[in-house]
């Protein structure tokens, strides 16, 4: 099974987001070496607790700085870009480091917010995005290069640079519709189980049933998300927990703010409720569609390969909000141990 990384560039409470954009760069280092499959950076925006606005400059980045590993977006929020520019972005990265590029896109939730009415003023509807698979199939024409039908308005357009090949292009939702959209482009599909676990069933099942090929040998693939909270320890894993238990508890009530850390977790929630198991669907700790993968090396490759076999899926995606930048670093290499991953040799 392929493990894979994808990182939301969490800013830890005491922490500029300089510094958690930096804690990105070394995480991508060290699952290049430690031989995982691919890293994938998210796009958030106007965030006090996520730094990675633009996935497009940390992809560069990280390529520049890895050897191998497969490097992309998870994703980039399509409904507030053209197609075309998003196309030749990476087309210039898949120029730099062919066939190592991943374009992972996503519909995002629209509000009313301002920074959303920031990023598509110029749109002819920026509050809508029911335009969202027209452009998903307009960039698939883009990215690799195909030719759009006779009489179509970008008819003989092609992007640059001109070159073979081009980067994988993924769909990542967290829902059902999405699932049964993606399989009807024909196009790879990443859902996050982190976001949507009582779907999660369902939409891999219904993706798999919908699929249409795009192309001869197209079938379909599915990456799994899932947040894992690792460490030498159960008490120590729960304890990594507890500052993303709080982070989401302030989210719920309206307070946004950086990643707390485990003590700050258990002087507000209290250490009972701060260090306690992570409920699942039906507030079963050991249901098989928990979110979340916490303990040792061995309890979490038990939940990640029994939710991957449940599934039928082969490669699996793991993300946390970790506030110590060490443990959370510390956390992939047990996490790349447990599952015996092979080091990638380096060659920058």
């Amino acid at each position: 099974m392929h493990l894979s990384v994808i990182d939301q560039s969490p800013v830890p409470d005491g922490f500029s987001p300089a510094e958690a954009l930096q804690h990105s760069l070394e995480l991508a280092t060290l699952a290049d070496e430690l031989g995982y499959h691919r890293y994938w950076v998210a796009e958030h925006h106007a965030s006090p607790f996520q730094a990675g606005a633009a996935p497009e400059i940390l992809t560069g980045q990280i390529l520049a700085r890895t050897s191998g590993i497969r490097v992309g977006s998870g994703g980039v929020l399509l409904p507030y870009y053209s197609p075309f520019k998003v196309a030749e972005v990476f087309r210039v990265l898949h120029a730099l480091y062919p066939d190592r590029v991943d374009l992972g896109v996503g519909r995002a939730h629209l509000s009313r917010e301002p920074a959303v009415r920031a990023l598509r003023r110029d749109a002819a509807d920026p509050l809508d995005g029911s335009d969202f698979l027209d452009k998903v199939q307009e960039l698939r024409t883009f990215v690799g290069g195909e030719d759009f039908p006779e009489g179509h308005a970008h008819e003989g357009l092609r992007p640059s640079p001109e070159m073979p090949g081009s980067p994988d292009v993924w769909v990542l939702g967290a829902s059902v519709s999405s699932a049964e959209a993606t399989a009807r482009l024909g196009l790879p599909y990443a859902y996050a189980h982190f976001l949507g676990p009582d779907q999660t069933e369902q939409a891999v099942r219904r993706y798999r049933e919908a699929f249409v090929p795009h192309t001869a040998g197209d079938r379909p693939r599915v990456i799994l998300g899932i947040g894992v909270y690792c460490a030498e320890t159960e008490a120590e894993a729960r304890a990594l927990f507890s500052g993303h238990r709080l982070f989401r508890k302030r989210m719920e009530a309206g307070i946004a703010g950086p990643v707390p850390s485990p003590q700050q977790a258990i002087e507000e929630l209290g250490e009972e409720a701060a260090l306690a198991p992570d409920p699942g669907p039906g507030h079963d700790g050991h249901d098989a569609y928990v979110r979340n993968a916490v303990g040792t090396p061995e309890q979490v490759h038990s939940r990640i390969t029994e939710l991957a076999d449940t599934l039928g899926v082969d490669e699996v995606a793991v993300i946390n909000s970790i506030h110590d930048h060490k443990a959370r670093m510390r956390c992939y290499e047990l996490l790349a141990e447990a599952f015996g991953l092979k080091p990638r040799a380096q060659h920058r």
